[in-house]
């Protein structure tokens, strides 16, 4: 990422995107966006000061590449790194659509709820127990639902939107739950189940050897208050479904394949809304994870 000039050269040089000669502007352009988002406030107060409507429409396609751009290094570097913290990665993706989003009110507002669980927990609980500590917290204290109005929203799938609603999808209403869980060592984490992403409790007891099955205690459905079942309504599913049972679908998947179906769910929402760009940038996020996952 290149420095930024002084101020007065820099002004300069985002005035002359209204210059009427395509090369010139192509290299301006070039040249802002190779200074990546440190340009973004000069950028927004020449926006707002001008009333050039060419040079205003410009400077938006500049700051919105160059967010995109920003999200889509910040995407590769997380998964690329192992994906360990479930939380930022679903951030990244809010960003995509919401630029100047408040990470940290998001991570306040969770953490508020993992501190209310926590109040409640002791050491003798069972397993079954702490799940009906979080049911009781998330569910009827902090009163989340599954959005059932309107499943297919893209809304449900933005943790800011779902953490401001207190409504979601069955995956993001997981990604709630099990990073609330996670932050208190409980071994909740989510599944890849298709139609329907659910969370199964590890049995943090038993020694999990590679190749084994991994030792699940039982499922919990957050879409449905976070109800708890088997191994054998996921057999009974699967068959309605018409799907041969898979391992994946029983066992714990990778905070990266989550995000994956996050975004997924945003492409096939965009496009039954008919947002083309939307799909088509949010495809591009999903390749640069399927390279690193």
């Amino acid at each position: 990422m290149e420095t930024l000039p002084e101020k007065s050269e820099l002004q300069a040089m985002i005035r002359l995107l209204e210059d009427p000669d395509e090369e010139i502007f192509s290299n301006i352009r070039e040249k802002l966006l190779s200074f990546g988002s440190m340009v973004i406030p000069e950028l927004e107060s020449i926006w707002e000061n001008t009333f050039n409507n060419v040079l205003q429409s410009r400077i938006e396609d500049i700051i919105q590449t160059i967010q995109f751009n920003t999200v889509k290094e910040e995407l590769r570097l997380w998964a690329s790194t192992g994906g360990t913290d479930l939380l930022s990665g679903t951030l990244l993706v809010s960003r995509y659509q919401y630029p100047d989003l408040d990470e940290e009110y998001v991570r306040r507002q969770i953490e508020l709820i993992r501190r209310d669980v926590w109040l409640e927990l002791n050491a003798n609980l069972t397993a079954y127990e702490k799940v009906r500590v979080i049911n009781h917290i998330l569910f009827e204290v902090y009163n989340y639902s599954g959005n059932t109005t309107n499943y297919h929203a893209p809304q449900n799938s933005y943790i800011n939107n779902v953490v401001e609603s207190k409504k979601g999808n069955p995956l993001s209403l997981s990604i709630v739950y099990s990073v609330i869980a996670q932050g208190l060592n409980i071994p909740i984490y989510g599944v890849n189940l298709p139609e329907h992403f659910i969370l199964a409790y590890r049995d943090e007891y038993s020694i999990h050897r590679e190749g084994e099955e991994e030792p699940i205690l039982f499922y919990i459905n957050p879409f449905s208050r976070g109800a708890v079942f088997s191994r054998r309504e996921i057999d009974t599913f699967l068959k309605q479904l018409n799907l041969e049972p898979q391992r994946l679908f029983y066992e714990s998947c990778p905070n990266v394949d989550i995000v994956k179906r996050q975004l997924r769910n945003l492409i096939f929402a965009y496009e039954k809304l008919g947002y083309p760009n939307k799909v088509e940038d949010l495809k591009t996020l999903l390749e640069i994870l399927n390279y690193h996952g």
